[in-house]
């Protein structure tokens, strides 16, 4: 005998009754199913015009708004799909660009294949094409750096490590000159410009969250930052007179870039978290 299928999911409870029609305003479904965590905006416009989600219980339509009170339901082949997405980490090499290729440099997501797939790759997952579809970076890594950089399918993920109020923090080890010097770094750089760079620094006219700033070595600065502005690190350094002449991310959140060589990639665990 065939187990039954599981139900739909409900996010919001049924309206009470004698509630009034929804009016016009209110909070796009998109929006509202990325707000819940469950995925992004782009994969709630799939789930939607794929006809697995519904509101009331009847199907919902392309830019449909919702009411606190409006009962929003998930299809379970919205879950199946979802359960099948991948999320990669590569060690991006130099001269790769994080996302669409520009000015005749190639995309990260270019070196993802089976061939630069890691051996030793603890997840034991193995590639299959369709794994390329949607998978997008989730943050930015310049082209003149290197390091860890997480490509996924998963709208989840890229909320998590990239939404507004996304409190997980960046690791990062950043070789640096101070004017003419380029060796005993440490020793000549004035202490109180160290201070600045943990806080005090605006970019953009905004100043800029705490961050932690300390010497690895004395030519070398570990960054620990909550925020990815453009070039952020290398913006921060000009403002205080260095010079970054080598930058590598070795950690978002709990996932660190580990043994990870160069130019391969691995998937990310089922039970790591970011």
């Amino acid at each position: 005998m065939q187990a039954p299928k599981p139900a739909p999911r409900t996010l919001q409870p049924p309206p009470a009754p004698g509630t009034a029609e929804p009016s016009v305003q209110g909070t796009r479904l998109n929006k509202r199913l990325a707000e819940l965590g469950l995925c992004s905006r782009r994969e709630a416009d799939e789930w939607i015009a794929r006809g697995w989600v519904q509101v009331n219980g009847k199907v919902a339509e392309m830019g449909a708004k919702v009411q606190p009170q409006d009962r929003v339901t998930v299809q379970q082949a919205a879950r199946q799909q979802q359960a099948g997405q991948v999320t990669i980490l590569l060690h991006k090499p130099m001269g790769y660009v994080s996302g669409q290729a520009e000015d005749g440099h190639q995309p990260a997501a270019s070196l993802i294949g089976p061939k630069s797939h890691w051996r030793e790759d603890p997840s034991r997952q193995r590639f299959a094409p369709a794994q390329l579809r949607g998978l997008a970076p989730a943050g930015r890594l310049d082209i003149d750096s290197v390091g860890l950089l997480v490509l996924t399918q998963d709208g989840r993920v890229a909320r998590q490590l990239i939404g507004e109020d996304s409190p997980i923090d960046k690791e990062y080890l950043v070789r640096v000159q101070y004017g003419a010097v380029a060796s005993n770094v440490q020793a000549a750089f004035p202490a109180a410009q160290l201070a600045r760079l943990c806080h005090g620094l605006s970019l953009d006219g905004q100043p800029l969250k705490p961050a932690k700033v300390e010497w690895q070595n004395p030519e070398q600065l570990r960054f620990v930052l909550q925020e990815g502005k453009k070039r952020q690190i290398r913006r921060m350094c000009e403002l205080v007179g260095l010079k970054v002449v080598g930058l590598k991310r070795i950690r978002i959140g709990r996932v660190t870039l580990g043994n990870l060589p160069v130019g391969q990639w691995r998937y990310l665990g089922p039970h790591e978290r970011f």
